[in-house]
């Protein structure tokens, strides 16, 4: 059998040639996004490491305090700017990317105007999209003779598309993201604990049903997007939420030899070395196989997991990384509870597999014969 973890990728970057429109725009987005997120998170988690969590900051020339400038004060305030860069570049190519950072920029407010304040993530997915879409029809309606053609894509694209994203997004788009970015964040950080626990199940749930499709990348990048405003209980859910299927599904492998063909035990292991390190889409080329048992199997484990997650506030302050993030000081809120979270969410999707899966008539009756035998 093809190494599983070659299958998957094969798989996904099958599904992901045949998306188009938005989606593909945002996906572009976040894959650049992605590398700048990690380093930044594990750069405040190593300060945390070194220095503690003091919300007041650190003392100027320590360690902490020139992780914390790294990551927190430089990363995290270019991540809206280059996911709403790169959302533009996708829609309009390279003169998309001038308007692009630039309406980011000015939705995280790097302009210091204190009278729009933040719109944080969601103004930054605003401004991409209105960047790309905008570049796009100024290229195309814009015509000039053929000896100045070569200032469209240097000059005249990304002066007139900056010029009209950034009027828009101070006076017209600013303000009302903002409100709604401001409300968003508070009744996260206000949340009662019956909240929480929906908030978990829903986006457990989706990181299991397409396991890195479109529906899994919603739920992270909304997850991402909170961490910029300090929000980190999201973020906890759907990383244990996304390791579970594959563990699960490996556990299950190793338990219930007879319900698996031979290349699904022997894949088994693979299976379980891209769960522990969050690689959700470990678990697709078995829910390829057998899709109306295993994908709810795989649902229900994660929903478990991130509503037990959420219920025990549980945060984590780096994007990814798996288990192998889990030993830095600091990095979980609640790592105890959080480790709860991912085992019984495991056994979860176990158990569901073993109710949900039938045994192979063929795989029963060899492992009879190896019984009696032995």
């Amino acid at each position: 059998m093809t190494d599983l973890a070659d299958l998957a990728r094969d798989m996904k970057k099958a599904r992901t040639s045949k998306v188009t429109g938005p989606y593909k725009h945002l996906m572009t987005g976040v894959s650049y996004m992605l590398p700048i997120v990690v380093a930044g998170g594990i750069l405040i988690a190593l300060s945390f490491a070194f220095g503690g969590i003091k919300p007041e900051g650190y003392p100027a020339g320590t360690l902490a305090w020139g992780l914390m400038q790294i990551g927190g004060g430089t990363a995290f305030k270019l991540f809206v700017p280059i996911l709403a860069a790169f959302i533009s570049y996708s829609i309009a190519d390279r003169p998309g990317i001038a308007p692009g950072i630039i309406g980011g920029a000015l939705a995280i407010n790097l302009a210091g105007d204190s009278t729009v304040g933040s719109s944080g993530f969601l103004g930054g997915l605003v401004a991409g999209f209105l960047a790309g879409y905008v570049t796009l029809a100024l290229n195309n309606y814009i015509k000039l003779p053929k000896n100045l053609r070569g200032l469209m894509p240097v000059l005249i694209l990304p002066l007139l598309s900056t010029l009209v994203v950034g009027l828009l997004m101070v006076f017209v788009i600013g303000p009302p993201m903002a409100s709604i970015n401001t409300g968003l964040t508070n009744w996260l950080k206000g949340m009662q604990t019956g909240s929480a626990v929906v908030l978990g199940l829903i986006l457990g749930a989706m990181m299991a049903f397409d396991m890195g499709g479109p529906v899994n990348k919603a739920a992270y990048a909304f997850s991402v997007g909170l961490l910029s405003s300090q929000i980190y209980l999201p973020m906890a859910a759907v990383m244990a939420a996304g390791m579970t299927p594959p563990l699960g599904l490996a556990l299950a492998c190793y338990l219930f030899k007879d319900r698996f063909t031979d290349d699904e035990r022997e894949a088994a292991s693979a299976a379980a070395v891209l769960g522990i390190s969050f690689i959700t889409e470990g678990a697709i080329p078995f829910a390829a196989r057998d899709p109306l048992r295993t994908i709810p199997s795989l649902m229900v484990g994660s929903a478990v997991t991130g509503a037990i997650s959420m219920a025990f506030k549980c945060g984590l302050h780096v994007p990814h990384g798996g288990i192998f993030v889990l030993p830095i000081p600091n990095a979980v809120d609640n790592l105890g509870a959080y480790l709860i979270a991912i085992v019984i969410g495991t056994l979860v999707t176990t158990g569901m597999l073993f109710a949900l899966k039938r045994p192979l008539a063929a795989k029963a009756q060899a492992f009879a014969r190896e019984a009696a035998v032995a």
